[in-house]
């Protein structure tokens, strides 16, 4: 008879939750983590609800479960390995092709902006306005300079300096502010003029006198001329000997010297 009532009481006792019965905890949804099936881990499990609690829906049940309302910012929602918002498609493409755009746009701002040579060449007299003093040779010239633009902007002439040279003394001299626009890959001529006084006694013979059927006199003319592009000023510099027939006037256009190779 005692062998059969603890074999009662036993049964009744396993068929008895072993947890407390707790109000407080009843009343929160119980959290489930299926890692074997494929449906979501929601899909299958029944919540209750507390009285007068709001909830919203699960963002990783796909509609079929709900959190409470005042947890929403406190559970981690975990989103499987596999899913496809973790893959966006082309997403190795996309970064390749962004790849090579940088690449290419790099390499031709490089090669479009990269500085090059801006060449300066003396062309020569062009014309020239002798007078005689009593002691001095008073010698008016304009010479030409040729300037070649290498580069795919454009470039502006600021600035010209030059002197002119008689044998070993600075017989003329002249500094000039200027605003000339040269185009990408263009050529322009630019012509100037620097007035001189010769004062050296055996010029002024061999100029002036008759009999002498020379009057050719050698000067050397020196410069620098300062350019500007991309907000980079440049100074360039240039030199040229001339020969001036001192004794008459000489005004006459002077052709363009092709440019060495």
């Amino acid at each position: 008879m005692g062998k059969a009532f603890s074999q009662v009481t036993s049964q009744q006792d396993e068929g008895k939750s072993i947890l407390s019965a707790n109000p407080a905890l009843s009343s929160k949804p119980a959290n489930y983590l299926s890692t074997g099936n494929s449906k979501p881990p929601c899909s299958g499990v029944l919540y209750a609800r507390a009285a007068g609690a709001g909830f919203v829906i699960c963002p990783t049940c796909q509609g079929n479960g709900e959190i409470p309302r005042e947890q929403e910012k406190q559970l981690v929602a975990l989103i499987p390995y596999g899913d496809r918002r973790l893959k966006p498609p082309h997403t190795k493409l996309s970064v390749f092709l962004a790849v090579i755009i940088c690449l290419v746009t790099f390499t031709l701002t490089i090669f479009f902006l990269y500085p090059r040579s801006i060449a300066v060449y003396p062309i020569g007299l062009n014309s020239s306005m002798v007078t005689f003093d009593e002691t001095h040779i008073r010698l008016s010239m304009t010479n030409i300079l040729n300037i070649s633009n290498s580069n795919f902007y454009p470039i502006t002439v600021t600035r010209l300096t030059a002197e002119v040279l008689h044998q070993t003394s600075v017989v003329g001299q002249v500094t000039s502010s200027l605003r000339l626009h040269i185009r990408p890959l263009a050529s322009e001529q630019m012509p100037y003029k620097v007035a001189s006084s010769i004062l050296d006694e055996n010029t002024y013979k061999i100029c002036a006198q008759l009999k002498v059927k020379v009057h050719h006199i050698l000067l050397h003319i020196q410069g620098t001329l300062t350019c500007s592009y991309l907000s980079h000023p440049q100074q360039l510099p240039f030199e040229s000997f001339e020969y001036v027939d001192c004794k008459e006037n000489m005004s006459m256009p002077h052709l363009e010297i092709p440019r060495p190779a």
